[in-house]
């Protein structure tokens, strides 16, 4: 007689086909497993931890009730995050609209330390690198909050997850030359904003 399942050692393809068959556990697991790297890019995307957080469990829904459509081409975190990454779109457009954004809101101040995940480098600095990286940290939040949403949404998506043109291109549904285009001016653009930190 086999013991009860322990869901955490198995992988994502499992746990997304006996999510199909009815476990809720092994969805549950799913969440578990991805939640904390879906948010973290929410957030970069939104500037507002509720709303990451809402968004993200509107793609985790979506996710399950469309889990038939699941083709396994991709990995499954990468069709999640591009379902999150739609809807964090939808609702900036409709954010966008409701009012101006405000480009120096402090609304969101407490949080702009943990943005850029340079926590790992200030670790056993020395007080004065450490404030230095503090300091360029806030700088680059501030300047990411004044890009246009299509530029700050392939600059998180590339600079700070990490992650390829291809897996860009397909996440946001643009040629990997547009992408390059957008690269290519928001990093023009957040140059001119950092120019006088960095000279």
């Amino acid at each position: 007689m086999s013991g009860p399942i322990d869901y955490t050692t198995l992988e994502d393809t499992e746990l997304v086909a006996r999510a199909r068959e009815g476990d809720s556990r092994a969805f549950d697991e799913l969440v578990i497993r991805h939640s904390r790297k879906l948010h973290a890019t929410l957030y970069q995307m939104t500037d507002n931890y509720d709303d990451a957080y809402d968004i993200a469990q509107e793609a985790f829904s979506k996710a399950y009730r469309a889990l038939r459509y699941f083709n396994g081409q991709s990995a499954f975190y990468t069709w999640l995050h591009s379902i999150a990454v739609n809807h964090a779109r939808n609702f900036l457009k409709k954010r966008n609209r409701r009012m101006t954004y405000s480009l120096d809101d402090d609304e969101y101040g407490d949080h702009t330390e943990k943005d850029m995940n340079m926590a790992d480098e200030t670790d056993g600095a020395d007080p004065e690198r450490r404030t230095h990286l503090n300091e360029l940290q806030l700088k680059i939040n501030e300047a990411l909050k004044k890009l246009s949403t299509k530029h700050r949404e392939v600059v998180v998506l590339h600079d700070v997850k990490g992650l390829n043109h291809t897996e860009i291109s397909a996440l946001l549904g643009i040629s990997e030359g547009t992408l390059r285009s957008r690269l290519h001016y928001a990093h023009k653009e957040l140059q001119g904003l950092l120019a006088e930190y960095l000279s």
